[in-house]
């Protein structure tokens, strides 16, 4: 016994570990966790102390049995769970039927609360600019909104919390972020979009690791990646391990016990328990006691299913090699025809070995190190020693003198014969002339055998007569190896029925030539094949009692089977001992064959030691307390309560890993809960409703669970069910049937309930795919059978009814993120109205989020999406309508929620005029039209009052005499124009006209009306005949508003320009030139407020158009005949001068008179320079304060050709008449100024050169000549040849 002190600290601690332990008992129906164990070792022996006092109390009676009741329970549970470990132990050890699969997809590391926390953090310090990453505003803008969107979002916290979210999971929504973002940036040249995506993920990279994780991650990668593909054995039996509860020391018990790396022990006992199966199989035909299946036809397909799986498990191992990768294996393999004959039970037709199926190949190595009592020859001669093995090559070693006779020279050899004889002979080097071979000194011969002893050894020589080496020795070692498939060997006493018929000592070797086929062989020496053997199938073998009439041999053991008997005898207990094992593990048999001494010892009954009371670990002979679980027979226990344990404990151990698995197992998990089936026998279809139910369990408390893995395993249990298949098994039991329908309805109630919460079950679309999934599976589920689909109307009622769900679910859910609730009892008008607005900012978010996320999974329905969203702002617009009624009467302050929503849904195909939205429209088109005409009549009112009060100073120069401070910015119009419905004079025009010099009313009239237009405009109305309604009424209000403008300006222009003077002194008012400007900004704003394409629309602007025409036309005509009128007036003036007339004589006379004694000025140029400059100064004003170049010109044209016509009249008048000098002059340089300015001035040489001026250039030209022959120095110099001499 071991003794229990011996290990104080180790015994607690495994006590403390197995108390921690958590099991369900097989069979189900328990509690998937225990409650914890007190903290007191000694808790058995405290509750039987308490058990045995002398008065106890009932509350401690009933405690006392509850603490052994349950410390019974854990230690049933410690039981089962080493029962189970053994089984999976010996999976693990000698697999047969599975692999590892090497195709699964790899799984990605979790991130767990810490790590988001983390995370959070270092993209907070990058937003902060406290990292050392260089960043542009566009990636700093996508990061923000990943950061603000996803990573505090509560629903990625929640799947963070789940275990369903991977670092990839993170990397590939951001990916998608950033990509609608890339495509939406204008293309830079030499930088494509693809460049800018890489870059901005290696920066996103970079952020996610930290600085301080940069060169620890590739390492940690590299252990995961390897830890998630192929495991070894250890990794293997380390992970059950710790699945199951099974300390270390446990497991080394357990290891050593089943001779867990012998694999021929492994194959062995494989052979047992297939042997047993076909034994239960063939009971329950006997019995007629089946499992109740849905037909009675079944029960005998099912004995043929459970021998149809054991005929495929035995060829299995069939088709193993003898020893995985025995390099010296040669045995000749049997057929697969031969094969599949002896795997039929009760074929009688056995194959039968040939003497060439069991040659042997064996490879020797023979060491010559010395030889000792060499004395016949000469110190200095030398010598060599030869080596073969008998029917093969001769080897020889090197040379060495007499004197030391030393080699350490090895020979390998490989021969076919079990019993080589090998010879070894010593020479010397002749010295005769005449001599044509070596000189034989001594030989040896040997007998080896597999068996024999490895280590050097001398050997006397065998020297040839007269020989003075009489102790002649060699020293040298044999060894010769024992092939895989050389399973014992060794000399036995023999005698059967069929072979051995004589009882005598013979070489035997147990040969194992396939998994399923051994055979014993005795040999002779130099033989290749044995003399006889005897093939083991069938046969049973065990210790037998002496046979007194048989000469040799002292230990005896048989092999029995029907019909001979073979006797066989060692010479010693232990190596009887090693043949009876290797022969039992050869024959495949049930009976364990025990010697007598161990017989004698055991239990005479054969019961077991008490359950509660049995120790785990008990006397090194009984194995520590594990030959109970060593020896128990696997066929006895019911394996499909063993799995369901076996699988529960395996998912648990795999969603608390650190992948994010989505409840798929590791390819090393597969593979052992593959090979647990194959070689148990667990009907596929139970293994998957197990997986189910565990799936869904889990998926039900919250974890993620991918919908891909729960339609491969309900579509395996679906088709066995309904007779497909799918793993070859064609029963059905009632039970299967009954927990598929079961599994069925759960699994139903759970993609549902999926879909309601599709927001928070795959948020922002993670898993990938999984939305998409859960729907497939859902039609998958509703289907009645498996050959017959659904109708996908039905389909489509199922899902319609979960989306109007999921619209209340989400709501609801939103409108307690945003508080909504307490805001909307109490707030006042203004902060509810806040509060729906940003809670439609977060509606439309959500939409868009559904569009973008999940509008992939439902595109086989998109209208139902539709639908949901339609129901989720049916729920908005009750807080919605709430709001707006709360708000007082013209009250513009909701105009943006109607953008806000409208630019939300006009652009969706489905939600554009839907419900909602037309709902929308009813509310707000009263409003619109209430709001239009209270602008209208505002706008009115401020035409009147202002052109009443207009001083006519343009606003440029109004602005300009301002003080010089920051103008303020423009607002939002759409957004600050509803407001105010009456405005004030806008003192900041310039920043929207800038080369403009309107007056205050015009320009406060056309900024109105463009306001008011881009804010309707900015509206978008959805619905076409209201939203033309609208466009039609503005045009047409801004047609009438710019006509009555126009036809005011043009009044105030008349009035205006008649209180001007006539005199050279005139200088045209800036207030006209503003009246002017007026007209051209209304022909210009008619354009772009006034016009429809087409209709009526058309024919009224053309109205507008042609009234400001005519107005230009008129005021242009006004202005010329207040101009005209002043060089009228200059030529009244000259005409004193005319010839004949009282002043004319009397100025002439006293020029003359003067002109003797002093220098008189040139008559007449005082008036010709003063109505020069009044012509450029006013052309100037025109110029600069006049904005349109086409109107200047038609004024400069009409006013060169008035003034031109004016004086060709004057002219006309005085035909007759002479002119007098100063005339002549003044006129001279009148015309030529004139001709000259207009010239500058732009005006065309079709213009100017008018008959009118030709005239009146020819009658000044005779006037000049006349004058120059009369009166040569009067002109002055002054004529009307061109020239560019004159003054200016």
């Amino acid at each position: 016994m071991l003794d229990p002190s011996s290990s104080e600290e180790e015994s607690d601690e495994l006590l403390e570990e197995e108390r921690r332990d958590v099991l369900v008992a097989a069979g189900g129906g328990s509690p998937r966790s225990l409650p914890p164990p007190p903290r007191d070792p000694r808790g058995r022996e405290a509750g039987a102390a308490r058990a045995a006092s002398p008065s106890p109390s009932p509350s401690v009676l009933s405690e006392g049995r509850e603490e052994q009741e349950r410390l019974q329970r854990e230690e049933r549970e410690k039981r089962l769970r080493l029962q189970l470990y053994v089984f999976i132990a010996r999976c693990i050890a000698h697999p047969f039927n599975a692999k590892q699969p090497t195709d699964m997809a790899r799984r990605q590391q979790k991130l767990n609360k810490q790590q988001l926390q983390i995370l959070k953090e270092r993209f907070q310090a990058f937003l902060n600019g406290e990292t050392q990453i260089m960043a542009d505003e566009a990636f700093c803008n996508a990061v923000r909104s990943y950061y603000e969107v996803f990573l505090k979002s509560d629903r990625v916290a929640r799947m963070v919390h789940s275990g369903g979210c991977s670092a990839n999971d993170f990397r590939e929504v951001f990916k998608k972020n950033i990509e609608k973002r890339v495509r939406s940036l204008p293309e830079i040249d030499g930088l494509s979009k693809e460049t800018v995506l890489s870059s901005w993920l290696a920066k996103y990279d970079a952020i996610y690791r930290g600085e301080e994780d940069f060169c620890k991650q590739p390492n940690r990668m590299a252990l995961s990646a390897v830890s998630e593909l192929i495991l070894s054995k250890e990794q293997l039996y380390e992970m059950f391990q710790q699945i199951l509860g099974i300390k270390k020391l446990e497991h080394q018990l357990i290891y050593n016990a089943c001779q867990l790396d012998n694999g021929d022990e492994q194959a062995a006992q494989i052979r047992r328990e297939l042997d047993g199966r076909l034994q239960l199989a063939e009971q329950m035909a006997r019995e007629r006691k089946f499992p109740k299946f849905v037909t009675r036809e079944m029960e005998n397909m099912y004995i043929e299913e459970l021998r149809s799986s054991v005929n495929l498990l035995m060829a299995n191992l069939e088709s193993l090699p003898v020893s995985k990768g025995g390099p010296e294996f040669k045995l000749q393999k049997l057929k697969r025809s031969q094969n599949s004959a002896f795997l039929d039970i009760g074929d009688e037709n056995e194959v039968q070995l040939s003497k060439s199926d069991v040659v042997l190949s064996f490879t020797l190595e023979i060491v010559i190190m010395e030889v000792q009592g060499l004395k016949s020859v000469a110190p200095n001669r030398i010598v060599y020693c030869t080596m073969e093995v008998e029917g093969g090559e001769k080897l020889q070693t090197d040379q060495a003198e007499a004197s030391r006779p030393q080699w350490g020279t090895q020979g390998d050899f490989t021969t076919t014969h079990p019993r080589p004889v090998v010879k070894v002979k010593l020479f010397t080097e002749s010295t005769g002339v005449l001599a044509l071979e070596d000189k034989e000194l001594g030989r040896v011969v040997l007998y080896p055998t597999s068996n024999s002893p490895k280590s050097p050894d001398l050997h006397k020589m065998i020297v040839p007569k007269n020989s003075q080496d009489s102790d002649l020795k060699i020293k040298l070692a044999v060894r010769m190896d024992k092939p895989p498939h050389m399973k014992h060997c060794g000399y036995l006493y023999a005698l059967g029925q069929k072979v051995w018929k004589r009882w005598k000592k013979r070489y035997f070797v147990l040969v194992q030539v396939s998994q399923y086929t051994f055979a014993m062989c005795s040999y002779r020496e130099k033989k290749s094949e044995p003399q006889e053997l005897m093939q083991l199938e069938g046969y049973t073998v065990d210790y037998t009692a002496p046979h007194t009439g048989l000469q040799g041999g002292r230990m005896f053991f048989n092999a029995v089977k029907e019909g001979d008997t073979v006797i066989f005898a060692s010479d010693d207990e232990q190596d009887r001992i090693l043949w009876v094992q290797a022969m039992y593990r050869a024959t495949g048999q049930s009976y364990k064959p025990v010697p007598a001494s161990q017989a004698q010892k055991m239990n005479p009954k054969g019961g077991n030691v008490d359950t509660d009371t049995f120790p785990l670990y008990t006397d090194r002979g009984q194995k520590h307390g594990m030959d109970e679980f060593i020896s128990a027979n696997p066929c006895k226990f019911d394996h499909a309560s063993l799995f369901r344990l076996l699988q529960r404990q395996t998912l648990d151990h795999r969603l608390n890993d650190s992948y994010s698995c989505l409840g798929w197992f590791s390819p090393g998990q597969v593979f052992v809960l593959d090979e647990y089936c194959a070689r148990y026998g667990v009907r596929g279809c139970h293994r998957h409703l197990c997986y189910l139910n565990e799936l869904i369990e889990h998926s039900e408390n919250g974890s993620v669970i991918d919908p891909t893995l729960l339609h491969y395993s309900f579509a395996f249990c679906a088709s066995h069910v309904h007779g497909n298949r799918p793993d070859g098994i064609g029963t059905v039991s009632v039970d299967e049937k009954e927990r598929f329908e079961e599994i069925k309805d759960r699994l139903s109630s759970l993609l549902e309930n999926q879909i309601s919460h599709f927001r928070y079950c795959f948020p922002f679309g993670r898993p990938e795919g999984a939305l998409k999934a859960t729907l497939s599976l859902l039609e998958r589920v509703l289907m009645k059978d498996i050959a017959t689909p659904i109708p996908a109307e039905e389909v489509k009622k199922v899902v319609r009814i979960c989306l109007e769900k999921a619209a209340l679910i989400n709501y609801t859910r939103l409108t307690e993120y945003a508080k909504i609730e307490e805001t909307m009892n109490q707030a006042t008008p203004a902060r509810k109205l806040e509060e729906v607005l940003h809670l439609a900012e977060l509606c439309i978010e959500v939409l868009q989020q559904n569009e973008e996320h999940h509008s992939e999974a439902f595109a086989w329905w998109p209208e139902l999406l539709a639908e949901h969203a339609e129901k989720f702002l049916s729920l908005y617009s009750v807080d919605m309508d709430s709001a707006l009624e709360a708000q007082p009467q013209d009250s513009w302050d909701s105009f943006p929620l109607f953008q806000l929503l409208n630019n939300a849904l006009r652009n969706d195909t489905f939600l554009c005029n839907g419900k909602f939205h037309k709902h929308l429209q009813e509310i707000f088109v009263p409003m619109v039209i209430r709001y239009i005409d209270l602008m209208e009549s505002s706008i009115a009112q401020s035409i009147h009052r202002g052109l009443e009060q207009e001083s006519w100073q343009p606003v440029k120069s109004i602005t300009n005499s301002l003080p010089n401070v920051a103008l303020p910015k423009v607002p939002s119009l759409p957004l600050n124009l509803p407001q105010v419905p009456s405005f004030t004079t806008p003192t900041w025009m310039t920043s929207l006209y800038d080369s403009t010099n309107g007056s205050a009313t015009s320009e406060d009239l056309f900024w109105k009306l463009d306001a008011l237009q881009m804010f309707v405009f900015d509206l978008h109305w959805p619905e076409p005949e209201f939203a033309h309604h609208l466009e039609q009424r503005l045009k047409l209000m801004a047609t009438d508003m710019i006509e009555a403008c126009v036809k005011r300006t043009r009044i105030a222009f008349e009035l205006k320009l008649q209180k001007t003077n006539k005199s050279t002194d005139l200088r045209i008012p800036s207030s006209l030139c503003t009246m002017f400007n007026v007209l051209v900004d209304a022909k210009k704003q008619t354009a772009k407020l006034c016009i429809l394409d087409g209709g009526q629309e058309q024919q009224y602007h053309s109205k507008i158009d042609d009234l400001i025409e005519e107005t230009v036309k008129e005021i242009i005509s006004l202005l010329v005949s207040k101009v005209v009128s002043v060089l009228e007036g200059v030529l009244s003036k000259l005409s004193r001068y005319d010839e004949g007339t009282f002043f004319s004589s009397l100025v002439s006379f006293t020029v003359k008179a003067a002109a003797k004694y002093v220098d008189v000025p040139k008559p007449g140029m005082d008036l010709a320079d003063t109505y020069i400059m009044f012509v450029r100064q006013n052309q100037d004003i025109l110029r600069e304060k006049v904005n349109e170049e086409m109107y200047i010109e038609k004024l400069f044209d009409q006013w060169y050709s008035s003034s031109m016509k004016v004086i060709c009249m004057w002219l006309a008048d005085r035909l007759d008449l002479q002119l007098h000098i100063y005339q002549l002059k003044t006129l001279i340089k009148i015309v030529k100024k004139t001709y000259r300015d207009f010239r500058l001035q732009g005006v065309l040489e079709g213009t100017l050169n008018s008959k009118t001026y030709d005239t009146v250039h020819s009658r000044l030209t005779v006037e000049e000549a006349t004058v120059s022959v009369t009166d040569a120095g009067g002109l002055q110099g002054i004529t009307m040849k061109d020239s560019d001499e004159e003054e200016g």
